[in-house]
This record gives C-alpha cells, structure tokens and sequence, in this order.
C-alpha cells in the first residue's frame, strides 16, 4: 500500500507538470486540445448540459475509414461534459463523428443543477439511450454505432444491446471500468447485507431512501434485482464486438474481474499491462491517455498502436 501511495504522489506530480505535453502527442491532428486531467473537465459543473468538445455535430457525415458514428455514455453522478472532456476531442481529432447524451435525470439531477446524473433505473436509462442511438443513426445514415461507456456507462447499453433490441445497430461496445456484473464497492455492499440481515428495519430504511433518491445506483449492487436479469443471459450477443479496459486499482467497482466479460468477440484489457506506471483506478481512467488509446485500437484495429508508457496519476489521470 506504501508503495502505491508514493508511486501515486510521483505520478501526480509528473501528470500535473507534463499532462499538457503527454496530450498534445496523442491527439494527432491537434484541431482540438485533449488534455488528459480530470480537473479540466471542471467546466461541466456550470455547463453540464453543454456537450464535450467535438461531439453533437449533427451535420457531421461519417467517413469511409471510421463509417460507425461513436456514442459516449457516462457514469453515475457525472453528465456528458465532465466524463468525455477527453475522449470526445480525441475521438474528433481521430476523424470520428461523435455523439454524447445526458441520461438518467430525477429530483437529484434538479437540485443539482443539472450536474449530477444516471441515479434513475437503470432500465429506464437504457431506454433514453436507445432513443439516442435512433436520433443518432437517422442524423448519420449510418448502418450502426460504436458505443463507448464508463462505469454504469459501460454497463447500461448491455441491457440496450440484450433487452430493448439495440444488438443490430451496435457494431462495437467498450467498457471504461464497466460494472457489467454488479460491484460489491470494496466489500462495503457484502457488509451492507450483514448489517442489513443484524437490523433487518435499519437496512430496509436505508435502501428505501436510498432507491427513492438514486435508484440507479441500487440497480448496480451486485446482487440487485436488474443485475440479476441483466446477467439471467450470456454476457453477449453475437454479432456485437466487446471491448473492457480495466485498471487492477479500480475501488468501485470490485471485484475487478468482474467487470471483463466472456463470450465471442471479447476482449478484456488491464491498463497495468500495457504500462506498470498507470496509476488510475476507477474515476481516472476516463482521463488516462493509455485507456483512451487503446479505445482508438479497439474501434480502429487495423490501424492500433502502442501508446508512451508515461505516469498516469490516480483520481486525475494523465
């Protein structure tokens, strides 16, 4: 633990001296900056319903090299602009059209200010995401859409792709440290269950304010009622490719392994093993110039590369 702290100080200190320099390197035609810091995304605070750099340009036409338009979709308590203030200009950067949506709105979302998102159900959420997906292909003329996802982001289009008919216009599906079985949240949820079961009138007026305030982070505990239909099918659907990019220190969503899925056309990736010096765990990897690159590999195989084994730092990435 000692010596992932003080790695993790290291790497903060060089994400916050070289970020700027590790971003302008990875966005190769340089039209928008990409800045690998989750501190950068801060303008989504005021502007949470002002899309990210490069997305919603529903002009754009997709092009022969990159025919999927990509939809990004975010995580619990975040809204477009503060989880894709890279990945959007980079995709943009790449020559993709790319697509971003709030979702998953309730009296939280209001009292925020529009900030704080996807705390509805999550099977109401996917319905907003198909919805999307429709406006989206209509826009684009496009046969099918990449979708990228973080978190419950990653998980949710499952149920899309599963249940609400979306498995034949999604060609690509990649998970950013998806919770595509559920997560105990480092044990705390297991202990959650025991204390329930010690004071079954204590745990019961939890969950209840709980799921009355923020049903779709009830959905994702790993023993919930929509975890278990969402995994009462196999992980996938043939003819959907699946990516999941994974960080060993992720502390939300746990066990780890239970994120990456099995099935045909799968592949599952731990950023520690393309670089031993990224640091990121669950909320900077949205923000980590080594996941993001291998995002650019799992749309664009033919033409993947090997991105600079350089420090990312955890909760602000690099």
């Amino acid at each position: 633990m000692r010596k992932y702290v003080c790695a993790g100080m290291i790497a903060l200190g060089m994400s916050l001296v070289g970020g700027d320099v590790v971003a302008a390197q990875a966005s190769e035609s340089a039209n928008l900056p990409v800045v690998y810091n989750a501190l950068a995304a801060a303008p989504g605070i005021v502007a949470p319903d002002s899309p990210p750099p490069g997305a919603n340009d529903w002009n754009c036409t997709p092009s022969a090299a990159h025919p999927y338009p990509v939809v990004l979709v975010h995580g619990t308590g975040a809204n477009m602009r503060l989880n894709w203030n890279a990945l959007s200009p980079l995709l943009k950067n790449n020559g993709y059209c790319v697509y971003a949506l709030n979702f998953g709105a309730n009296v939280i979302t209001n009292l925020s200010g529009g900030v704080v998102h996807a705390l509805g159900p999550v099977a109401q959420s996917a319905g907003e995401l198909s919805a999307f997906v429709d406006q989206v292909l209509a826009a684009t003329h496009a046969p099918k859409v990449d979708i990228v996802g973080h978190s419950q982001g990653g998980m949710m289009p499952n149920y899309y792709i599963k249940f609400l008919g979306g498995a034949p216009k999604v060609h690509h599906m990649v998970g950013l440290a998806p919770d595509n079985h559920g997560t105990d949240v480092d044990g705390l949820l297991r202990l959650a269950n025991a204390l329930t079961q010690a004071f079954p009138g204590l745990g019961a007026f939890v969950y209840d304010i709980v799921g009355a305030f923020a049903p779709g982070a009830v959905d994702q505990k790993f023993d919930s009622p929509f975890i278990k239909k969402l995994n009462s099918v196999p992980d996938t659907v043939s003819g959907v490719r699946y990516t999941v990019i994974a960080s060993r220190y992720d502390q939300v969503v746990t066990p780890v392994a239970s994120q990456f899925l099995a099935g045909e056309n799968v592949t599952n990736v731990y950023v520690q093993d393309k670089c031993s010096l990224d640091l990121a765990e669950h909320i900077a990897l949205a923000f980590d110039h080594i996941a993001l690159r291998e995002v650019l590999n799992a749309l664009d195989p033919d033409h993947a590369s090997t991105t600079e084994c350089t420090p990312v730092a955890p909760y602000l990435g690099g």
